[in-house]
């Protein structure tokens, strides 16, 4: 398993669909995975540090956690299978529950726990920029700043 930092989230072009956009910490390879609207704006609020009127879903799963005593250790990203992307929430306790790459991610930020790709996954579809991309890179960084979850046209309801 290697670590992966989220870089952020955006809305690919043509057809609208969000994706959201992981590297690999101490590496050169990056792992896109397309996502729902709500997932990505679930993620962006995260990402901003944005608290919602009303708490979203992971919202109240992060506090339903707390509330019952549960700490998440890690989330994993663990296969590819017919285009869809597997992952793994993995507790303090040694449950380990099957989620969404996205629903982990946006948990995974609002608790502050580590998100792991596995060798297969990241060799199998990890993308590596080379040196003259990475302004491409910081141009999406860039994006990133000025983006706000809104964009993505779904409610905070």
């Amino acid at each position: 398993m290697n670590q992966l930092d989220v870089v952020g989230v955006r809305v690919e072009m043509p057809n609208n669909q969000p994706i959201v956009l992981l590297r690999e910490v101490g590496g050169d390879r990056y792992l896109p995975i397309w996502i729902g609207p709500g997932e990505a704006t679930a993620i962006a609020f995260a990402q901003q540090g944005m608290t919602p009127a009303r708490p979203l879903t992971h919202d109240l799963f992060k506090n339903v956690l707390e509330a019952v005593g549960q700490e998440l250790s890690a989330v994993r990203i663990t296969d590819l299978r017919d285009g869809v992307f597997y992952a793994e929430l993995v507790f303090a306790s040694g449950v380990e529950v099957s989620a969404r790459p996205s629903d982990a991610i946006a948990l995974a930020l609002r608790v502050g726990t580590p998100i792991y790709g596995s060798d297969a996954v990241l060799d199998d579809v990890g993308i590596i920029i080379p040196d003259e991309q990475e302004d491409e890179v910081e141009r999406f960084r860039e994006f990133l700043d000025q983006i706000s979850p809104e964009d993505f046209g779904t409610s905070s309801q």
